[in-house]
Formats: structure tokens, sequence, C-alpha cells
């Protein structure tokens, strides 16, 4: 037997039992009309519309990308680079000119405690106010705890554990005095799981796993979020002088076969940064095709 079904305006449907359930959809356009009128609820707009982002070491790798996806999503970007004045200039004018948003490098030591304080000062007078802050900046200085020197821990921990230190504490009283902010920590998966070899890197990642979830408790309260993002095997400028064989090995181990772009890390910044996240602090999300499962 078929039914016949006559022109509607709305949706067909069959129930559990078989009948023809015709559903109008005018009150559902009707709610959908006020959702994007209201711009609380407006999910066509970009994510981060208005919202200024600091994020350090941007000039390149897993920063640079975080940075082209936060301009997309509408966001002013304040971001911080080592030496290439002349790079930091040329990804003012690309993001800038790209995506119709305010971007300003600054050369600056994230690892120095009086120049994150400057460096604070000089984006807060710049741009006005600051919604989020990334401390992505990180090196490696990998060997063997055996042959490691007492100037490889250092570096590694300065410049990964000690900068975000450095910033969280030069932005406190401007994310309490807006009662919001969202700080996401870069750490890494090798903070969950160490590695031969990474002594530093891993207790430098490990370390700021704790400082996002002691800052989360403590910032709470005063609605700034603290979270952390923690990626695997991400293919950047580094990856790419690995040798083939060594790149396969790793991906053999990944659940979904393949390495991760910056623009997977970037996507789960985005969600930390937004106001989709506020009910989202102490947390580490996981960046790694399933590299480790917890």
């Amino acid at each position: 037997m078929t039914a016949k079904l006559t022109k509607y305006r709305g949706h067909i449907v069959l129930d559990l039992f078989g009948n023809v359930r015709k559903i109008p959809y005018i009150g559902v356009r009707r709610k959908l009309d006020g959702a994007f009128q209201n711009p609380e609820f407006n999910y066509l707009r970009p994510m981060l519309n208005g919202k200024t982002a600091l994020i350090t070491g941007a000039s390149r790798g897993i920063g640079k990308g975080i940075a082209e996806v936060f301009a997309k999503n509408g966001c002013n970007i304040a971001f911080t680079f080592a030496s290439s004045v002349e790079k930091a200039r040329a990804f003012e004018t690309e993001l800038s000119s790209a995506y119709g948003v305010k971007v300003k490098g600054y050369q600056s030591n994230a690892a120095d405690f009086k120049a994150s304080e400057e460096l604070a000062n000089a984006v807060i007078a710049e741009f006005g106010k600051v919604d989020i802050l990334i401390n992505n900046a990180g090196i490696t200085r990998d060997t063997l705890l055996m042959r490691m020197t007492e100037e490889q821990w250092d570096e590694v921990m300065n410049t990964n554990l000690k900068s975000a230190f450095n910033l969280t504490k030069a932005f406190l009283r401007h994310f309490l005095g807006n009662k919001a902010g969202s700080i996401i920590n870069m750490t890494s998966i090798v903070g969950l799981t160490g590695n031969a070899g990474q002594a530093n890197y891993a207790a430098s990642k490990a370390g700021m796993i704790g400082l996002t979830k002691s800052v989360a408790k403590e910032l709470g309260s005063r609605n700034v979020r603290c979270n952390a993002v923690a990626p695997g095997f991400i293919e950047t400028e580094m990856t790419e002088a690995l040798n083939e064989d060594v790149k396969k090995s790793w991906i053999d181990t990944i659940p979904l076969k393949r390495g991760g772009t910056t623009e997977d890390v970037a996507n789960a910044c985005l969600f930390l940064a937004s106001d989709m996240s506020t009910y989202v602090t102490g947390q580490t999300l996981n960046v790694c095709g399933g590299m480790v499962m917890q």
C-alpha cells in the first residue's frame, strides 16, 4: 500500500507505527529567526567576533595555525615572535588583509618576567582589552638524561613553563578586573606519558598541566577559565625534517592513522576560547588522534 502525500508546507515523517505525520516548520523557523537575530545565539557569526587574543610563539607552527583560525573567526591578534622581524610584519599584513582584523606582532622573550609585564602593558594599551591568552611558546632540547646539561634543562623549563607563569601573572589583574578571560596552555601528550630523551620537555609540559588546574581553581570564581591543550604528533615545519620511516612508525601508533594538522589543534583552542566552552575549566584536551586515551 502506497500512501499518497499531498504538497504540504512542512516536514512529512512516519511515526513509530508507520503513520504519516505532518509537522509544520513555521514555529521552527520562527525560533531559528529569533536565534539569528539574537547575537548571543547566532551560530552563523564568527566564534570570536570582536575578541582579542595574545598568542605567544605564533610566527610559525602551531601558534601560527592558531592565529590564522582565530583571525578567520573575527578575533584581533597580538602575537609574539623571537627573531625574524620581517616575517612577523609579513604575517601581520597577511592576517589583517585577509580577515579584516587588527594584528600586531611583538618581539619579546616570554621567559623573562619583566619583559612579560612590559608586553602585557603594551598589548593592553594597544588593543584596550585582551580576552584570550594562549601560552604556546615552546622549545625542545632533546637528549638522554645522562647527557643532559643544566643549561639544556633550564632553557626548556624557562621557555616552556616559566613563560606560562610569567604571562598568566602579567595578565591576572586585567582578567580579574574584567571578570572574564580564557587562558589556554599548550602542553603535550608527552607531559602525560613521559618520553625517553625528553625529560626536560616532558617535565615542563607536565608542569603546565598542574599550573592549568591550579589557576582554574584560583580564578574560577571570577569567571576566568584556564584549560590546556595536549597535541600529539602534529605535522609542522619541525616534523618535515624527519625521515619518512620515522614518521610512518609514529603514524602507525595513531588510531586515526594520520598525523595531526595545526588546524586540528587550532580548532580545539577555538572551542576553549569561545563562548561555547563557558562551563569548561581546569581540563586538558588531548588532540592526538587517539594516541593517548583517558
